[in-house]
């Protein structure tokens, strides 16, 4: 249901913002060669019929032609979807890797000074703009010290029609920079989260009843207390995921990252409307795949809903 409305939405992009045949076709065109592609393309079919067709090619992979490459779309999204995939994956990772262990060690010496300073630090992942971070990065690694490149996806390797820039040192150096920016938000987000839900549980009666019954500190906080802290960690960090592919957008554009949020802003500059619909579908469509995976994730960590699902199996 939700990627049909999302068809609806790029389908009126394709078909009601300006004329299609206007931006496939040069000024020389006739009347006689703008019908004719006209109706080579399906324009003057009934609008339910166009949907129709819209879906069916979408959900084939096929959203045209580009107008300002004169490329098929689909070819495009394959060429950039590594990069940004790949941008993605390893900011939510430096999100997850330092946002977990963050929180509980703030939640654990919630008095100590170490703690302070880090929510204190942590407060300009949520007040810097992206772009403002990302041009403090590109200043200081990238001009001042000649650390790490400022622009660019680096040397990467073709692995049988994927991309990637992870096995080769000049693709790790490209990716640091692009990766703490869009994932910094994602951290500081992460780690106060986890901070207060491990905070509220620790103040909850079984975790005074684990301390009752003599259990170590570490099996409290680590075997009990953190298991329950995930959850909402986990469904946050699956609805951050399609908000990582949004901000993508300002980071690919400020570091000249070759993924398809680079390209979107590209397509919005030239009006290449086929790009801006596929981008819509394709964006939409990870969310959607993340939020199942989250689906199946709850069944996993939380063992309750497995037992509510065996009893209802049962009934």
């Amino acid at each position: 249901m939700v990627m049909l409305v999302v068809a609806m939405a790029a389908f009126m992009l394709s078909n009601f913002v300006g004329d299609p045949i206007s931006n496939m076709v040069g000024q020389e065109a006739t009347l006689e060669d703008r019908e004719r592609l006209r109706e080579d393309l399906g324009l003057n079919d009934p609008v339910p019929v166009q949907f129709y067709n819209f879906v069916i090619n979408a959900s084939r992979g096929d959203f045209g032609i580009s107008y300002r490459l004169q490329r098929p779309v689909s070819d495009l999204l394959a060429e950039r979807l590594p990069a940004t995939l790949e941008l993605v994956a390893v900011s939510a990772l430096f999100a997850l890797s330092f946002g977990i262990p963050l929180g509980i060690l703030t939640a654990l010496y919630r008095n100590a000074w170490f703690s302070r300073l880090i929510l204190t630090v942590s407060l300009a992942g949520v007040s810097l703009p992206t772009f403002v971070l990302g041009i403090l990065l590109i200043f200081v690694f990238a001009v001042t010290l000649n650390w790490l490149p400022s622009f660019g996806r680096g040397e990467v390797v073709d692995l049988g029609g994927w991309t990637t820039g992870l096995v080769t040192i000049a693709g790790l150096k490209a990716i640091i920079m692009p990766a703490v920016t869009l994932g910094l938000y994602q951290l500081t987000l992460i780690l106060r989260l986890v901070r207060a839900e491990m905070l509220e549980v620790l103040r909850t009666d079984y975790i005074k009843f684990a301390r009752a019954r003599g259990l170590t500190n570490r099996a409290i906080n680590f075997g009990h207390a953190l298991k329950n802290t995930l959850i909402p960690v986990i469904t946050i960090t699956g609805l951050n995921i399609g908000g990582l592919i949004a901000f993508s957008i300002v980071t690919e554009t400020v570091f000249q990252w070759p993924g398809m949020g680079l390209l979107f802003i590209q397509a919005v500059q030239f009006a290449d409307v086929p790009v801006m619909s596929a981008y819509l579908v394709l964006a939409s469509l990870i969310f959607v795949v993340t939020n199942l995976i989250v689906d199946i994730l709850y069944v996993v960590v939380d063992p309750r809903l497995r037992t509510e699902r065996t009893v209802s199996a049962r009934a």
